[in-house]
Formats: C-alpha cells, structure tokens, sequence
C-alpha cells in the first residue's frame, strides 16, 4: 500500500497564463511564506524558533514539488514513505529521518505537513519544521554526542495524523508529549508550526477563489518551469564536462575519532550536472552522521548558484532534474538504520564549504572561502534555586567567509533568516549572566577580503547545571583561497569560580558547572579571500583602531601600524615587498596544513589530543 490522496477525481486543467498575473501570485505565495514566520515568530515559546528562528516553511504544488520557501523541499520524502490515506482536515507529523528519506535529518526536528483542498481537489501543501528544544532522550536538549543509535537520541515519531479530518489526534500527541523534558515548550511550538502551515493555506485558498484554481496551479507551473529554464541556463554556462572534486572533513565524531572526510565530484553530462559523493567516508559509530536527502542537496546547490550568478530568480524545485545527486549507501551522508544522527549539524555546515569550494574551482573569481563549517550548539540546564527545571538551547555563530565582493561579517549566522538570542534574553530567563559578548581580533583569515571573526561569549553561571557543547573546526582550520590565509579554530574553555581553568572539547556532555564558573564560548573565524597584501593599509589600520585586528596581526596584512590606527606608509611598503618575495607561490587553496602535521601539533595548538584516525567494518 502506497499513499493514497482521497480527493475529487475531476484532475485540474492547465490554462495559459499572462505575465502579470503569474507575478501577482508569485509575489502573493513570497508574502504568504514570510507570514508563516511572523506567525511562528509571535506564538512559539521556546528561543531556538521564538528568537533564533530555528525553522523552515514551504509552500508546494499539489505533487509536493516547493514554490516557495527555504532549505529543501520536505514532501516528496514524505510522499515517497507514507503508507496510507491524505484526506481534507488531515494534518501530518513525523521526526523520523528513516521514514521520510531525510526530508529532516534529527529527531529534533517536527515537522508538519498540511494537504491544502480547495473544492475537493488538492491545490498544493504546506509545510514547516522547527528544532525542538528538547525531545526526551539521554541528555538534556536531545544531542548526545556518545550516541551510537537513534534510540538514544529521543523521541522518533513516524509519519502520523497528528490531525484526523479536521480533529486533533489527542491521545497520539499526549504520549509524544510525555517523553519530553519541555512540554509546554513543545506544545506551543508545535501548535505555532501547526498555525503557520495553517496561515500558508488560507493564502492559497484565497487566490485559488480570486484566480480559480486552474490559473493558481498553472501559474506554480509556469514558476516551477522558469526556475527549470534559468538553472538550464547557468548549469550549461558555468558548469563544464570535465570531472572536477573537492573533500574537506569533520574534525571528530565526539567520541575520539576523526577526522571524517566529505568529499564531492562534480561535472556536466548531457544537459544535466552530476554531484556524486563517492569517496566520503562510511558512516561515524558516533552521532555525526547526516542523512542528506538528495532533493535538500540539489536546494543547497540550487541557492549557490542562483545567489552567485542571477539573484533574481526565484529558487523553487523546478530545477531538479536537472541535477543528479549520488550518495553512497551507508556513507557518512546515507547511513544505514538505525544509527545515530543528533549531531548532524556539522555536516550539514560543512555541506556549504564543501559546495563553495566544489563549484568555484572552474571561476575561482566567485570562489568563497570556508567559513559556515559548523553549527555552534550550548545546552545548559538544570534545578534552578526554586525548585524548577531550566533548559537552555543556544546557537551560535562564527566568522563568515571572505568573498569575492567583500569581507565576511564577524561573529553572524549563514542560515537564512537566523538571529542571535539577545543577551537581554538569556539573563531574563536563565541563571546565568553574560560577561562580554565580543569579536576575537586576527581570528579572521587575512586577505583582500577578510574573512570574518569569531565571537568570544563568556557565560558566567548563576546556578549549578550541566552543559553539553557541539562544535567543530577546532582541528582543521577555515581555509583560505586565491591567497588569503585560514582562519582561527575554534576553541572553548571553562574558568571556574576558584580560578582554575580547562579547555573542553568542542563536543561533550554533562559538563558539570557550578555557581560564578565562567565558559569561554569561541568560535572560529571565516577564510580570507585574495591576496592580503593587497589589502587597503589605511582599512587595516581602521581595523586595528576598531580592535577587529591588532597591531601584530596588522602585518600579516604586511601592514605597520601603531595602536591608534596610524600607518607608517614607508616601513608598510618595505615590509610588503619583504613578504611578497620570501612567501611561497599563492595557490587556489589554503587549507593551513595537512592532516598529519595538524595531529602533530593539535596537543601544543588546541591543549587536546588529536582525534584518532577513524575505523571502518
């Protein structure tokens, strides 16, 4: 038994479609998509959606195929797996990337899938997921970094009706609910998620009444086929026939091992551009794995291209066959049930600098350097002084990539949409207070386009807790390209309230921290982007004014400068040329050392051991 869509048998007719009204509801569907997020935004609790904004809606046609939205297109996995019945008021629910193809890659995520009918026939879906503070699970917030199954990680709910023809399927919910440790937050959530789908729909209700429904869906027709005629465009212009690769690696799996190498081929074969990740490793025993549905994959390199060569297009999922995705069984990226997948996000970060430093070989003039690589995650929680549970879910961010057109922002987020929790926030509502909040001058890799820095927040804690930290890059460094340098790892250490300190991994569980211990929460610069001894002397030395670079660091740029910022234009050119001649030639790619040497010195560097080369059955 397959899905089985109960709706009007009568099929819905095509009609042609004048320009002005297929961009009237294309700009209605963008609008309908943004009030999905001011819906969620105004009604959720917890601050990874409320404040961080933590989720993805779409909006799709009536096979599932998005229109509009972000991150991927969800409802064909789901289609793919559903075994049952789609019926008018049905509203569906799952957390298991096993059942739906890796449409949501960790339990931690719910999402809901809402059939919209108009006049008995299916016109389109909406969608939206968003990361639950915390599903049940070994440790607070959900994100073992010991798992070795998906048992382990929490709650996994398969694709079920979480609404039966228009009622709420109470009981189902209740039981979901009790294997949590934050109830109300998830209920809320998850009704805000549920409002936003159900937003999205009236939207297009309301233009299939305005427009009929023949024209609506033969305007998402026309959206989906220009999408296809403008990616045609740029994947036979810029994409070429001969076989081009790229690797870059997950520095450990949270229990020792590592690195995890990622690696992509890329090239043109009959109108169609191959992506084919075969030479990724097998999957992690750990929690690192990233079930990488092929359809997210084609959006992450549909938004390359399109924000790259032609921002004016509207990314949808009319492209897709145009691009072929190949992900080995059993892989880092396709890993085999049940195992573990709560710490997916590093790869899911180092995706996007795997993508940029695939697909920028052939035109290194829009090559980025490396910079997302990762997802900062801190939980804390714990009893607080009343008796009640508090449970913290934070993400944070580190420099972005030097690129070609500028320096990359320091300290912000390259997930689309997201924001920082205000500190104002966090003091309001947990036992903790936040001691400085600032850039790490140098952490940026040096380059006509710096890249840019990372944050240094310390947390000081109020109350005694636990904390878990996920991170990475705190053994390979951001690289550079087209001759600017890496940038800094990433580094976190605890002061306790006794003065002594320690450096923490950047993946661990049940750190116990006590009342007036201070965490050192630093994140790692973004590569720098062209030659940096091409870089303006008088904006490096605005720099060091600023304190985004110091007087030291100045002269990596080949630039002298005191602490005011004053450039000493004769001792900047001698030291410029002194550089210019002594260095070695400028390559497309500065990684900063190979694997090897970066084991060799990762204890003196980073005060840790080196993660052991992984073994694979």
């Amino acid at each position: 038994m397959a899905t089985i869509i109960q709706t009007n048998s009568d099929p819905i007719r095509r009609t042609s479609v004048d320009s002005i009204t297929v961009d009237i509801i294309e700009n209605a569907l963008r609008n309908a998509r943004y009030e999905m997020d001011a819906v969620l935004f105004r009604t959720a609790m917890s601050p990874g959606i409320r404040e961080q904004h933590d989720e993805f809606p779409l909006i799709a046609d009536p096979e599932g195929k998005m229109v509009v939205g972000q991150f991927g297109s969800f409802i064909g996995g789901f289609l793919d797996n559903y075994v049952g019945t789609v019926e008018e008021g049905d509203v569906f629910l799952t957390s298991d990337p096993y059942s739906c193809d890796g449409a949501i890659s960790h339990a931690n995520d719910w999402l809901v899938l809402l059939p919209i009918f108009h006049q008995g026939r299916v016109v389109g879906w909406s969608a939206m997921f968003g990361h639950m503070t915390d599903v049940g699970g070994k440790v607070p917030g959900s994100l073992p970094t010991d798992a070795e199954s998906i048992y382990e990680e929490g709650v996994v709910i398969p694709p079920v009706k979480l609404y039966r023809g228009g009622e709420l399927a109470t009981d189902t919910l209740e039981v979901i609910l009790n294997q949590v440790r934050m109830k109300q937050w998830n209920r809320s959530d998850l009704n805000a998620i549920v409002a936003a789908c159900r937003t999205a729909a009236r939207r297009v209700i309301e233009l299939c009444e305005r427009f009929t429904t023949e024209t609506y869906v033969s305007v998402l027709d026309a959206l989906l086929d220009r999408n296809y005629r403008a990616m045609a465009q740029l994947i036979e212009t810029t994409i070429g026939e001969e076989k081009l690769s790229f690797e870059d690696f997950i520095d450990d799996d949270g229990m020792g091992n590592g690195p995890y190498r990622i690696k992509c081929t890329m090239w043109r074969e009959n109108g169609k551009v191959i992506l084919d990740f075969e030479g990724t490793d097998p999957q992690s025993k750990g929690p690192i794995n990233f079930y990488m549905n092929e359809n997210m994959f084609k959006m992450f390199f549909g938004i390359y291209m399109i924000m790259v060569f032609d921002p004016q297009i509207l990314w949808n999922d009319g492209f897709y066959p145009l691009v072929d995705v190949r992900i080995p069984q059993g892989s880092l990226l396709r890993p085999n049930y049940p195992a573990a997948l709560s710490c997916r996000t590093h790869g899911l970060g180092r995706i996007f600098d795997v993508l940029g430093g695939l697909l920028g070989q052939r035109q290194p003039e829009f090559l980025n350097a490396a910079g997302f690589s990762s997802s900062p995650h801190l939980m804390y929680s714990g009893v607080g002084e009343d008796g009640e549970w508090f449970q913290l879910y934070q993400i944070g961010f580190g420099g972005i990539p030097g690129r070609p057109f500028g320096d990359g922002p320091d300290g912000h987020s390259l997930w689309p949409s997201f924001t920082n929790v205000p500190n104002e926030f966090l003091e309001a509502y947990f036992p903790l207070r936040i001691e400085s909040y600032e850039t790490v001058a140098d952490s940026g890799g040096p380059g006509l386009n710096r890249g840019g820095n990372g944050i240094d927040i310390a947390y000081r804690f109020l109350e005694a807790g636990n904390v878990s930290i996920h991170d990475d890059r705190w053994f390979t460094y951001p690289w550079g390209v087209n001759g600017g340098l890496p940038g800094m790892r990433s580094t976190k250490y605890l002061v306790r309230a006794d003065g002594s300190s320690e450096v923490l991994p950047s993946k661990c569980d049940r750190v116990e921290v006590q009342k007036g211990d201070v965490l050192h929460y630093v994140t790692w610069g973004g590569g720098g982007w062209g030659d940096p001894l091409l870089r303006s002397a008088e904006l490096v030395g605005l720099e060091v004014k600023r304190g985004l670079v110091t007087v030291d660091g100045a002269r990596r740029y080949g630039v002298v400068v005191d602490a005011d910022g004053t450039v000493d234009e004769d001792a900047t050119l001698s030291l410029r040329t002194h550089l210019g001649a002594v260095r070695a030639p400028i390559t497309v790619f500065n990684f900063g050392a190979e694997i090897d040497e970066l084991r060799e010195r990762c204890l003196e560097e980073t005060g840790l051991e080196p993660p052991v080369a992984p073994t694979f059955a």
